[in-house]
């Protein structure tokens, strides 16, 4: 199992009017659509704990507060093909039960559908993580995920 656990069982991406985002248990990833042609010195990339901003050309994508507290020294954008920005940005919180259910406060919700898959998804990695030896990419989960799915740590080994 070479390959991270999100390329082998897919992203649970949230659509949005200027591309989509998605998250892991570690990360959140955003990526916008730019028009064709655009130059890195063309892009104005914010990238601070709690507030992100993006500006192409002079006019602002994205601007807000985060829905929950990341490592700012530890984000990154690149421009992809010169049509794509790529935000990476590193959880503090990186557990299954740190669902992002939205990018910002009050912008760019999931719906409940999308909100339920990404905590399936979340739910697996962390079984994935706590279990080496097996591959959850392809596994379905049903009753108790939410807030990361029921806790095991009380048990005896």
């Amino acid at each position: 199992m070479s390959a991270p656990f999100e390329e082998r069982s897919g992203v649970v991406p949230c659509g949005t009017p200027w591309g989509q985002w998605y998250q892991t248990l570690e990360e959140v990833f955003i990526e916008v659509r730019v028009p064709p042609g655009t130059r890195a010195q063309d892009v104005r990339c914010g990238l601070h704990s709690r507030h992100l901003s993006l500006a192409v050309g002079g006019r602002d994508i994205l601007k807000g507060r985060l829905f929950d507290a990341t490592i700012a020294d530890e984000g990154t954008w690149t421009l992809e093909d010169r049509k794509m920005v790529r935000i990476v940005l590193t959880k503090t919180r990186r557990d299954a039960a740190n669902c992002w259910t939205s990018l910002l406060e009050s912008e760019y919700a999931a719906d409940p559908w999308v909100c339920d898959q990404m905590q399936r998804k979340l739910t697996l990695e962390r079984f994935q993580k706590e279990n080496p030896g097996f591959d959850f990419s392809g596994a379905e989960i049903s009753g108790n995920y939410t807030k990361g799915g029921p806790d095991f740590s009380n048990l005896e080994k």
